[in-house]
């Protein structure tokens, strides 16, 4: 057994990370992964990985200088904060918001405060704002009274991230349709296209999704469910597209299950009548994925991944994979579907995580499979 604790890995981690900005690339603009990812390492029980990865992730990537506070917002004041929503400039602004609010009031109440004010938005950094702030979240309640400094800046930083890319898609969602998740999906229609989805096809069709055949009615044909059973169905159908997809490039679609296990892992800190506007608020974002990224049902709902993965390793060497693996989506997602097969035994998640471990490039191999939409 370890002698290193969660929290010591962790925010030995947060401290090596603290001075890497939001975002990493030349030319492009992908999320900073690094404390999500030493987050569910140690989650995963690698806690004697961490460091090392920490280590390796900074290589293989640089990452943008952490945005400078410039002009002050004011959270009781919404003519102050609304017009910054989305704004990345603004970054360090929010940031420093978050930080003002965590040490005048408990976590819990300024995550209630933000949560509906930043929803509409859930799709802000193809969903990283609010991945982020759901990995720190998660590191607060384990934490409980030895909770540092590091862990709250780390939960500015996430719904400072999720303010800055603040990303409303178009429509409002409501769940008062025919149809439970499952055949949501299926009855998704798909645009065809000839050939896989790249980047800039993906990208053109976030921008006009208003406008694409079905899209519309995909909001309001969601029937209302209790909140665990559809976050379920939400991860295992969704495992489900990502096995069904090895045409696409392998990382957008993994944000249908980390999203909605993401979501899971804070809800029981906010009050019930938030549930279903962010379960809504979820299908909204799953159906974009599911029309920015497919143009048809390829194998989704069938057993052809087996053909791929004839031999899926043991479920307590995924996560070591992981680690080794060093990607990491590989890692987030990997525990992501540990965590949901605990809670369902659903054969999809273990495998959607091991494909994913064969689909995606490791970290020593080129620093991890990126692109536009990553």
């Amino acid at each position: 057994m370890s002698s290193i604790s969660y929290s010591d890995a962790l925010n030995d981690a947060l401290e090596r990370m603290d001075d890497l900005g939001y975002e990493r690339g030349q030319g492009v603009d992908l999320a900073n992964h690094g404390p999500m990812g030493a987050e569910a390492l140690a989650v995963l029980g690698q806690v004697d990985e961490v460091a090392r990865w920490v280590g390796r992730y900074r290589k293989a990537m640089e990452h943008h200088e952490p945005p400078a506070a410039r002009f002050a917002l004011d959270p009781a004041d919404e003519s102050s904060w609304r017009p910054a929503l989305g704004a990345f400039r603004r970054a360090g602004d929010w940031e420093r918001l978050f930080v003002r609010e965590l040490a005048e009031a408990h976590w819990r109440e300024v995550l209630v405060r933000w949560w509906p004010r930043l929803l509409p938005g859930l799709f802000a950094g193809l969903t990283h704002g609010v991945i982020r702030t759901a990995h720190a979240v998660r590191s607060l309640y384990a934490t409980g009274d030895t909770t540092t400094a590091l862990q709250l800046k780390e939960l500015a930083r996430g719904l400072a991230y999720w303010a800055a890319r603040y990303n409303e898609l178009p429509g409002r969602p409501r769940m008062h349709g025919p149809h439970e998740l499952p055949d949501a999906v299926a009855t998704l229609p798909r645009v065809p296209l000839d050939g896989p989805v790249g980047p800039d096809t993906a990208l053109h069709r976030l921008a006009t999704l208003a406008e694409l055949p079905g899209y519309g009615e995909s909001l309001e044909t969601l029937a209302p469910q209790q909140a665990p059973r559809l976050l379920s169905e939400m991860t295992a159908q969704f495992a489900d597209v990502y096995l069904g997809h090895p045409e696409v490039y392998p990382v957008p679609l993994i944000h249908g299950v980390t999203a909605p296990a993401a979501v899971r892992l804070v809800l029981p800190h906010l009050p019930h009548e938030l549930h279903e506007p962010t379960l809504a608020r979820l299908w909204q974002v799953q159906s974009a994925f599911l029309f920015a990224f497919t143009s048809d049902r390829r194998d989704e709902g069938t057993a052809a991944w087996r053909s791929e993965i004839p031999d899926l390793p043991p479920l307590d060497e995924l996560g070591a994979r992981a680690a080794e693996h060093g990607d990491e989506h590989v890692i987030k997602f990997t525990e992501a579907c540990l965590r949901e097969y605990a809670l369902r035994p659903d054969p999809r998640y273990p495998a959607a995580a091991f494909a994913a471990q064969r689909r995606i490039t490791r970290l020593d191999a080129g620093g991890g499979a990126r692109g536009a939409a990553s």
